[in-house]
């Protein structure tokens, strides 16, 4: 059974899952009613980072145009420019065991392709979620609904996995911002000027 979390709380992923190697990184969300008349496109991303929890380059930024980090641990699978359909909107598959040792942290983000163009916020998303799943067995291990706190926001900081000693733990972060992708780049010490 799935450990719900709230924002904010962290839970042991590897110790309270001895031997797992692999892991899925699911992210979900449904639009509110919208007339704005242009589709949602969120896009979900991860940034591997180091000691000061930044990226070293910009291959350390995995999303759809760079699928692929850490040394093929960190995979995206896919863009899903609509988010319609049951189940995660797009997954990120993480092999635990390949992680290369200078990684301490992965930050798993969403945001809203060209949002301010569009004139779209988290606002009019709904139901968005962050889970992990064990890519072996299928099983769901933990899971973090977002719930409706962001009006004005265009990315979001879903959650991370960072190390604590030779574990790894899921910490349930939830931060919006306001700027979008270049915001959040920015927060990870990343210039997309």
């Amino acid at each position: 059974m799935a450990v719900s979390l709230s924002k904010g709380q962290k839970v042991d992923l590897t110790k309270t899952n001895p031997g797992i190697k692999k892991i899925i990184v699911g992210l979900g969300w449904d639009t509110n009613k919208y007339d704005g008349g242009n589709d949602f496109d969120l896009d979900a991303s991860a940034f591997v980072l180091g000691d000061a929890g930044k990226v070293k380059d910009e291959k350390d930024f995995v999303f759809y145009n760079n699928p692929t980090a850490a040394q093929g641990a960190v995979v995206h699978a896919g863009d899903n420019r609509s988010g319609v359909g049951d189940g995660d909107d797009e997954q990120i598959k993480i092999d635990i065991s390949q992680i290369p040792a200078e990684v301490q942290k992965i930050a798993f983000t969403v945001t809203i392709h060209d949002a301010e163009t569009r004139k779209q916020s988290f606002g009019q998303v709904a139901n968005a979620y962050v889970r992990v799943l064990n890519e072996e067995t299928g099983a769901e291990l933990i899971r973090y609904d977002l719930g409706e706190d962001f009006s004005i926001e265009t990315a979001i900081v879903l959650a991370e996995i960072y190390r604590n000693g030779s574990e790894w733990k899921f910490n349930a972060i939830g931060s919006g911002f306001q700027g979008g992708l270049s915001a959040l780049c920015g927060n990870f010490g990343l210039n997309v000027g």
